[in-house]
């Protein structure tokens, strides 16, 4: 199989899909040093840096187009059926490429947010777009550390199949346990769903949309965890004395509330009084480290390891979003930060792209509704 990068950054579709087998055969950016890091790691040959609007003609035929796509907000100027207009935007190229190359599947990831931003209005903006270019679309909340990875990192990854067979490619068995009987019939009978226009203030973390309708419910378990790794698993044993503001840090603590109590897996230690955010805490390394960013000001967070405190170097950045240590050499350490910070965790997306792989060779029909949910499960090869 063969599949186009967009907005590709350092490449963490590339690693899934090569570890796959799938051949990456486009890939773009409009980042200098984003660029620079890819063309390093994967060669020149399949990557065109620059605006994804003056290189459409060049996207290659296909069978699964990746990206991580950015998240600008979507025009009010235009109504198309009560949803906002997606014209003008970048997330527009990616249906520009579904209805001109018409590849059998894509794969797409963001951040969870975006189920609820603008009173859901976005995520909208995207089910009907991509639902009625042909494509059954289904999406699922995950998380990074379900993956093996040190981070509290909760993405949607949203994949489309060109044939429209009613069943689930990103649950299992047992995760679909969590939906009742009826839920389940509804999820196999597209003419029940609701018209996604229709749609409320937020999406919940499972669904699936064709044509102009969805149905969604909460599935929050997930049955392939595999085996929890802790931040102080990850760490360099002899970082470089730069990352380390011991002295400042133990001012900062004399303005800060204890708190020695774990959210969402993370560790946090000291909080600065008066103040919730992130960016004012210290954490601790028996937890995981909390959702790494592109912002410049969350680079300098502090860590208590041993009886130091310092912040996590770019190589623990690496590792921790599943990257090998020197993948961004070509950058400075700095910008390593923003680079990682900002990249999609591979094992995350190549388990959904996994998911894509199976479904090939299948030879179920639509259908236009099924009785029972033991019916379903006949008609339903994952589950």
């Amino acid at each position: 199989m063969k599949a186009i990068e967009l907005f590709s950054g350092i490449g963490g579709f590339r690693i899934a899909c090569d570890s796959l087998g799938i051949e990456t055969i486009w890939a773009n950016d409009i980042n200098a040093k984003a660029a620079a890091v890819y063309r390093a790691q994967f060669g020149s040959e399949s990557f065109h840096e620059g605006d994804i609007n003056h290189l459409l003609d060049t996207v290659p035929d296909h069978d699964i187009l990746t990206g991580g796509f950015p998240c600008q907000p979507f025009s009010s100027a235009g109504k198309k059926l009560g949803i906002e207009d997606m014209r003008g935007t970048l997330f527009e190229k990616i249906v520009d490429i579904l209805e001109r190359k018409s590849p059998r599947y894509f794969v797409l990831e963001n951040v969870k947010r975006l189920l609820s931003m603008d009173q859901g209005k976005h995520f909208a903006t995207i089910l009907d777009a991509l639902s009625r270019v042909g494509y059954l679309v289904e999406w699922r909340v995950l998380n990074a550390i379900d993956f093996g990875l040190a981070q509290n990192r909760e993405r949607i990854v949203i994949i489309g199949r060109k044939d429209h067979t009613p069943n689930s490619h990103l649950c299992t068995r047992e995760d679909i346990g969590e939906l009742t009987p009826h839920q389940i019939r509804q999820a196999a009978d597209a003419s029940s769903w609701k018209n996604i226009e229709d749609h409320g203030a937020k999406f919940n973390t499972w669904g699936l949309a064709l044509h102009g309708k969805f149905f969604h419910a909460k599935i929050n378990r997930f049955s392939e965890r595999q085996k929890d790794v802790k931040l102080h698993e990850v760490l360099e044993r002899h970082p470089d004395a730069r990352f380390f503001f011991t002295e400042d840090t133990l001012e900062r603590i004399k303005n800060s509330d204890e708190v020695n109590r774990y959210y969402s897996g993370v560790e946090i230690l000291y909080n600065q009084k008066g103040g919730a955010r992130m960016g004012y805490s210290i954490f601790g390394i028996n937890g995981v480290a909390p959702t790494l960013t592109c912002t410049a000001s969350r680079h300098y967070e502090r860590y208590r390891v041993g009886n130091e405190y310092r912040r996590l170097t770019n190589i623990e950045y690496a590792r921790i979003q599943g990257f090998p240590d020197h993948h961004c050499d070509t950058a400075s350490v700095y910008d390593q930060y923003t680079l990682y910070g900002n990249a999609v965790p591979p094992a995350l997306v190549a388990w959904a792209l996994r998911k894509v792989i199976h479904h090939e060779g299948t030879t179920f029909q639509p259908s236009p509704g099924i009785e029972s949910p033991a019916a379903l499960e006949t008609q339903m090869d994952l589950i």
